[in-house]
């Protein structure tokens, strides 16, 4: 491994120890500090997602759940490549569970991604590519979108190489039914960039992980 590399490794380790020890939202969050994530210096594909679920919280595995059984479908990755740091990073928009309200899940904690993304994101390859999951990472990150998460999706050929899916929750089933063309269209483009991605990495030396 180069100098730069190494660096580069080191200076991740540091900041990824001091997120998963943040306690920057804790007087907000019922369930406890229990931040979810992970990265590693060479993932070339960055995932970025909502917040961790119950089970997730629970279990502290990133999308251990049946979002992320779709998820996983979604891409073609099977899942001991999907947990291999090296290869994917999860980085949700808020690293801890937000608890729960009247209709779901809460948002993600608005303190998180400012604070902890753009110093991760600047340690991992350029040449990524990035996934954006549900409404709060499209906002975030594609402020051109469309007005609608529906329209953001359908018009997923002007954002790439990032790519826009709805979240893989069960309870979208309805959408998933409604919008035929997100199966057909969307999906097999993804999945080809992910094995493009995946090929690159097999090719390139393995570096050690954050």
């Amino acid at each position: 491994m180069s100098q730069a590399a190494t660096v580069t490794v080191e200076r991740l380790q540091l900041v990824t120890a001091e997120a998963r020890a943040c306690t920057l939202c804790a007087e907000h969050l019922e369930h406890g500090t229990r931040p979810v994530f992970q990265v590693g210096a060479n993932a070339r594909i960055v995932i970025i997602g909502q917040a961790p679920g119950r089970r997730v919280h629970e279990s502290g595995i990133p999308w251990a759940d049946p979002s992320g059984d779709r998820l996983r479908t979604w891409l073609g990755m099977d899942t001991q490549t999907f947990y291999n740091q090296d290869h994917v990073a999860l980085l949700p928009m808020g690293f801890c569970y937000p608890g729960t309200g009247s209709s779901g899940d809460n948002p993600p904690r608005p303190e998180c991604a400012p604070t902890w993304h753009p110093r991760i994101l600047d340690l991992l390859p350029e040449n990524r590519l990035t996934v954006l999951i549900g409404a709060y990472a499209q906002a975030r990150y594609l402020p051109d979108r469309s007005s609608t998460l529906t329209e953001t999706v359908r018009n997923w050929q002007q954002h790439l190489p990032v790519f826009v899916l709805p979240h893989p929750s069960p309870r979208n089933q309805r959408w998933l039914r409604a919008n035929p063309w997100f199966e057909t269209d969307v999906l097999p483009a993804l999945r080809s960039s992910v094995a493009i991605q995946l090929d690159a990495l097999r090719e390139a030396p393995e570096p050690h992980g954050a």
